[in-house]
């Protein structure tokens, strides 16, 4: 348990459980992906894969071939699409491992095409359309800008036509992804479905018809059940978040599966206007104790949580002393009785009647609750409850 110094605790029941309750909610016709780019959101993505694959899960995302490789390496062989860009000197794991990559431009799939034909094979596609995310992706007709060329009607289209004639690929899905589905507001993420089912039909009159037709991430699983199509791509939901505050938090019931937790190190007292950690930046201002937390930013725990932040210490919020460093962390704890070397710190979780939530950690920081628990680092031992 990282010499028991730093862990995170990772419920897989939890997960477990998140899957069945986003499953109960998405369309029953509808296949359920599991998203376990970045280590499974922090979570470590071969255990979470392994849960979802036990729990109804019949597909997995990826971000990067260097994470479809690491869960094939693993035993897990269930279908795995890649949602980014692949480089062609990686093409060749693509077929090796018979991975779906992701296309969103002709450029794109001729390159992987080539490929696939001079190796007599074919690659499994799945076409991504940009109906107003603004990253990857085919940008259909009614969002481009006409000014310099003049209108040149159904361009989009023709790309998607000239992809699917392509030798050597395998077009089995199509897809697009909501940049505001978390909002309240619900307006620009029911007109990017719109823009993406008008393009698909326009599609369909020419013949031109996918398998798997999805667009709904957690929060469309959540809010929008209109998008569900052919299949939903569960992420940070499954982890036990809520994509925000914003979203219908009533329609799931979602149990947060991680925990970090660490131990006092050491213990010091200290009088009034002792200055704690780099830059003498506080001071306390009266006779207290300081503990030592072995945590720091390199384990993912922001710097920016100086002096603003708290830990769990014997059930109770103990304040961080003065700038977070590398590696280590000083609470001020003087004014919880009891204090012992060695007892159990939670950074991030319960302990007895007090928690510390992902989304307050966040909101200190002014971000989201994916990035607090996705940055936790390599060097933090992640421990697995079955």
């Amino acid at each position: 348990m990282a010499d028991n110094l730093l862990w995170a605790e990772i419920d897989l029941k939890a997960i477990a459980h998140n899957i069945r309750e986003l499953r109960r909610i998405a369309d029953p016709n509808a296949r359920l992906m599991a998203v376990v780019k970045a280590n499974g959101y922090g979570h470590g993505s071969v255990e979470v894969a392994r849960c979802a694959l036990n729990n109804g899960v019949e597909v997995l995302g990826v971000a990067r071939i260097d994470e479809a490789m690491t869960l094939r390496n693993s035993g897990i062989y269930a279908p795995i699409l890649i949602f980014g860009y692949t480089s062609p000197p990686f093409y060749k794991e693509i077929l090796q491992f018979d991975l779906t990559q992701t296309v969103y431009s002709l450029q794109t799939a001729e390159s992987l095409s080539a490929f696939a034909v001079s190796n007599n094979k074919r690659i499994k596609v799945h076409i991504k359309i940009d109906t107003g995310m603004g990253r990857l992706g085919i940008l259909p007709d009614c969002l481009r800008d006409y000014r310099e060329n003049g209108i040149r009607a159904g361009l989009a289209l023709r790309e998607v036509e000239s992809i699917i004639r392509l030798s050597g690929l395998e077009p089995e899905g199509i897809f697009t992804h909501f940049s505001t589905a978390d909002s309240s507001d619900k307006s620009f993420s029911r007109r990017q479905f719109e823009i993406f089912m008008e393009f698909i039909n326009s599609l369909k009159g020419k013949g031109i018809e996918f398998g798997v037709r999805h667009a709904a991430n957690s929060a469309g699983i959540i809010d929008m059940p209109e998008t569900h199509l052919d299949m939903v791509r569960a992420g940070i939901a499954m982890y036990g978040l809520y994509p925000s505050e914003e979203t219908m938090n009533d329609k799931a019931v979602l149990l947060p599966a991680m925990s970090l937790k660490s131990v006092i190190i050491h213990l010091k007292d200290v009088p009034a206007g002792f200055k704690v950690s780099y830059g003498a930046t506080y001071e306390t201002k009266k006779p207290t104790t300081i503990a030592t937390v072995p945590v720091g930013y390199a384990d993912g725990y922001s710097r920016l949580l100086s002096s603003r932040g708290h830990m769990l210490v014997c059930g109770q919020r103990a304040p961080i002393a003065g700038r977070v460093c590398m590696d280590l962390t000083m609470l001020d704890v003087g004014n919880i009785s009891g204090v012992k070397q060695g007892d159990e710190v939670v950074i991030l979780g319960k302990q007895k009647d007090s928690e510390i939530k992902a989304d307050e950690i966040a909101s200190l920081l002014g971000t989201i609750n994916y990035e607090i628990v996705s940055s936790l680092t390599e060097r933090v031992k992640r421990v697995y409850f079955k």
